[in-house]
């Protein structure tokens, strides 16, 4: 039996319900959602499996900020891409199977949730942490589930990849304040089985 990973929050392939958004539509544009982390559960994991991790990464992420969020101006579909993560959880107990909605966020933290130890799991800093720097109001270490908030003049509709990864040690004993590209790199070596989920978000209304 193959590990697979489920979820009573997000559909694979369908739109991420604005319960987990950071980001929503508003009368002026767009305004700061409930941002809860997504139910997400398991089965199936490999006999020897000592620990999981669980990465979101927005893989539609502009590779250029420049025009973000610029009313006069919009991103084209073919800018290339990057790598936004936006749920950096390691060393998720053997014990756990199953993650309820809301867990690890149920609204935005201004300058963001602590990272390090839950019952859940080490919680590693997500992207939002670079996005949010030199903001007065927002800047700050932001660890765990921040949800999607993607430019509301981009062309392209975001896709965000839950992975959640079976692996054979117990802890990968990483520093504190690790990222996912740390994980990444990390969890190298160690996978015995991963299983995903993909959800997808847009704020241009012209797309949604």
């Amino acid at each position: 039996m193959s590990m697979r990973l489920t979820s009573k929050s997000i559909s694979h392939e369908q739109p991420i319900p604005a319960a987990c958004a950071l980001g929503i539509p508003g009368p002026d544009g767009p305004q700061v959602g409930p941002n809860h982390s997504p139910h997400l559960a398991w089965s199936g994991a490999p006999a020897n499996t000592k620990s999981y991790v669980i990465l979101c990464v927005d893989i539609d992420a502009p590779s250029k900020a420049d025009d973000a969020n610029k009313p006069d101006r919009s991103i084209p579909a073919d800018l290339p891409r990057a790598d936004f993560y936006h749920w950096v959880l390691a060393d998720i107990p053997i014990s756990r199977m199953e993650l309820t909605e809301g867990i690890d966020s149920n609204q935005l933290t201004p300058r963001g949730k602590e990272a390090g130890h839950t019952p859940h799991g080490e919680r590693g800093l997500n992207s939002y942490t670079q996005w949010f720097a030199g903001d007065a109001q927002l800047e700050g270490k932001y660890a765990g589930y921040d949800g999607p908030w993607p430019p509301f003049n981009d062309e392209r509709v975001h896709r965000y990849v839950f992975t959640l990864y079976a692996l054979d040690v117990e802890s990968l004993k990483l520093s504190p304040g690790f990222s996912g590209p740390d994980v990444k790199k990390a969890i190298q070596g160690h996978i015995l089985e991963e299983a995903s989920i993909i959800g997808t978000y847009t704020l241009n209304k012209k797309l949604g």
